[in-house]
């Protein structure tokens, strides 16, 4: 679907934000790989094997239309789609496909590109036509990759990204300042883009159902339930608010960290240990990449059935060696003196800052909240 706004003279030229969104990735990347698929219901997730401890990484449509959805555990996916193809995660090959979509972005004349992840980026551009604008990038993208991707045009950030979804799939949408409260007035404000259902339910208690009620709620009453940060920043995404500025500054991360789900239950301290040291072994390999020391252990630990702790320790200087990681992510898992089966565990590496410090935080973060 196409909606088709008249330009104003007020829009000739002006800044716009594009929020570029492939349709279904990871599963679309597999379709081209295997065009025997293409109208089966598909999740990509783990390592293909419903039987598995895994979760939905992508549905594809028709997966969607039977209730599989992403981050659903496979184990769900398959009684809800028992006829759907399911197929192993292989991470280089959609960081190829990736890195093709993200270079036929910058390639667009004038645009300035902000990656947010593997299968989505903002494009800032000044046109004077930016449905033309936005239909030439989708052709593009189709036609270096044999992908489709949907567009949200805004005069923000906030507007582009949730006008997206509207577009989809195949498809561009436009919302700005003029039709905001016409699409989205009513909506709950689940609906916003890093608003969920904790954050919705505290608005409910005071009374905040729709959009038009957050972007109405005083400023005051925000400020008091939600902090003088946060109160304010929600009722800008009320209104639909924010910075228009793409900002297409290299990601830094501040961290590297690897998790695993086990197929059957630690029980066992030695399994425990060798779990920890494997784990820790990747941390320290990613970041002796990233040539940054790692200062603060983070420890990530599901219990059976579905219990999950974490933990921080500050190491007392900073280290590449994996022992001192494992060692002080097994110290953090004794502190909690918890004896339960282990399904789940998790060891992060914070390392020491780059020279010069951090870039200065996003408005939106990278994790999707504006």
């Amino acid at each position: 679907m196409h909606c088709i706004t008249p330009l104003s003279k007020m829009e000739a030229m002006s800044r716009w934000v594009l929020h570029v969104d492939m349709d279904q990735f990871l599963a679309a990347v597999e379709l081209l790989r295997r065009p025997e698929l293409v109208g089966r219901p598909v999740a990509v997730g783990g390592r293909g094997d419903p039987t598995e401890r895994a979760v939905v990484s992508t549905a594809s449509y028709e997966a969607r239309e039977l209730g599989v959805r992403s981050g659903m555990p496979l184990k769900v996916a398959v009684r809800k789609a028992p006829d759907a193809v399911f197929l192993p995660v292989d991470f280089p090959v959609y960081e190829a496909a990736s890195e093709q979509v993200m270079q036929t972005l910058r390639a667009v004349p004038g645009a300035v590109v902000e990656v947010l992840g593997w299968d989505e980026a903002f494009v800032g551009l000044d046109s004077e036509d930016p449905q033309a604008a936005a239909h030439a990038i989708q052709d593009a993208v189709l036609a270096a990759t044999r992908l489709h991707c949907s567009v949200g045009i805004g005069d923000t950030k906030v507007r582009a990204k949730i006008a997206t979804d509207f577009g989809k799939p195949q498809g561009t949408f436009r919302l700005t300042r003029d039709n905001w409260f016409e699409v989205m007035g009513e909506r709950p404000t689940t609906d916003l883009w890093g608003i969920g259902n904790r954050i919705g339910a505290r608005l409910a208690s005071l009374g905040i159902q729709s959009v038009q009620d957050l972007a109405e709620a005083p400023e005051p009453d925000l400020v008091t339930a939600f902090g003088p940060a946060t109160g304010p920043h929600l009722g800008r995404l009320g209104r639909g608010a924010g910075s228009n500025h793409v900002d297409d500054t290299p990601w830094i991360a501040r961290a590297h960290g690897h998790e695993m789900t086990y197929q059957e239950d630690l029980t066992e301290r030695a399994q425990i240990e060798t779990a920890l040291a494997d784990l820790s072994r990747q941390v320290s390999q990613d970041m002796y990449a990233e040539g940054r020391a790692c200062a603060r252990v983070h420890l990530k630990v599901r219990f059976a059935p579905f219990f999950t702790v974490t933990r921080v320790r500050k190491l007392s200087e900073p280290t590449f060696d994996p022992a001192v990681i494992a060692a002080t992510a097994l110290t953090l898992l004794d502190a909690l003196d918890d004896h339960r089966p282990v399904r789940l565990l998790g060891v992060r590496g914070e390392m020491v800052p780059p020279e010069g410090g951090y870039e200065p935080p996003r408005t939106h973060g990278r994790r999707g909240a504006p």
